[in-house]
């Protein structure tokens, strides 16, 4: 699949927001397309990309999960089977935030989970959509008894033992499915890193993310800089050192106060690596 046209985005302003959910998420109870355009338009942001998620793995939640807080959640025994997409309710949704937002650059797109896994039903959800943007993601580990989610493995195992079984597995995903733009969410399992265990330190994993990062770079994907928790300037660095080309900018929001969350200090982290803005019609930042 080839690669998304380079990055416009105006250096003087905040980089585009590239990893948006809109109701048609099933986790996203409290989210609008509508609004989440809205509060991209206000913040001048020079296109946004909704892309929601096409799930398709059971998952044991953890114990500490909230799933009431879930849209349309499917819960037997602490196992939840997400719903899939409405494709065709997104791109209706799509096309009437265009018209009600001719300014602001809408980009259709869609995140994969585990999509290395589910081959088939990835290319089904794919087949005939256009999405310009496709996002690929690991938000579950694999087990002798199924998959659990991220923060429910941190539960049962070491957290060290957890964030390398993870990037393991987004190892495994870059190598097996190649039919994605953007890896979303290197640092996902940070997001559940356990207080008790004391700071969690990028540095410790270097060699498990570099991995994932020389294919990338080898496949010419893009590398998502994603500001649900504060992006660490290493991996920054070593995805230059990898030979990575582009980065994109994503909140990973699913409320639309959390539109381009973070990104002052994520675009300032990403132009002392040598990320910039290109001067193409994209929101793709490119290594200068």
């Amino acid at each position: 699949m080839s690669q998304p046209e380079p990055a416009a985005a105006d250096a003087t302003g905040p980089p585009a927001d590239a990893h948006v959910h809109s109701e048609c998420s099933w986790d996203a109870p409290y989210a609008s397309m509508e609004q989440a355009c809205r509060r991209a338009a206000e913040l001048g942001l020079p296109s946004i990309a909704l892309t929601d998620h096409a799930d398709f793995t059971p998952r044991r939640i953890a114990d500490a999960a909230k799933p009431q807080e879930w849209k349309r959640p499917m819960i037997a025994d602490r196992v939840l089977t997400p719903p899939p997409l409405d494709v065709a309710r997104y791109l209706r949704s799509i096309e009437a935030c265009r018209e009600r937002f001719p300014g602001l650059r809408i980009v259709s797109g869609i995140e994969l989970g585990e999509p290395h896994r589910h081959r088939q039903r990835a290319a089904e959800v794919l087949d005939g959509t256009g999405f310009e943007r496709i996002l690929a993601s690991v938000h579950t580990l694999p087990g002798a008894t199924g998959a659990t989610t991220v923060d429910a493995a941190f539960e049962a195992e070491p957290p060290h033992q957890v964030v390398r079984r993870y990037l393991a597995e987004v190892h495994r995903l870059t190598l097996a499915f190649t039919g994605f733009h953007v890896l979303a969410h290197i640092n996902y399992a940070a997001r559940f890193w356990p207080q008790a265990a004391g700071e969690h330190l990028v540095t410790d994993f270097e060699e498990d993310y570099r991995a994932v990062f020389a294919v990338l770079a080898a496949t010419g994907k893009v590398l998502e800089v994603n500001t649900n928790v504060r992006f660490d300037q290493h991996l920054l660095r070593w995805w230059r050192l990898e030979g990575g080309q582009a980065i994109a900018f994503g909140s990973d929001a699913h409320r639309p106060e959390q539109i381009a969350r973070g990104f002052a200090e994520a675009s300032t982290l990403a132009a002392t690596a040598g990320f910039l803005p290109s001067g193409g019609p994209g929101d793709l930042w490119m290594r200068r």
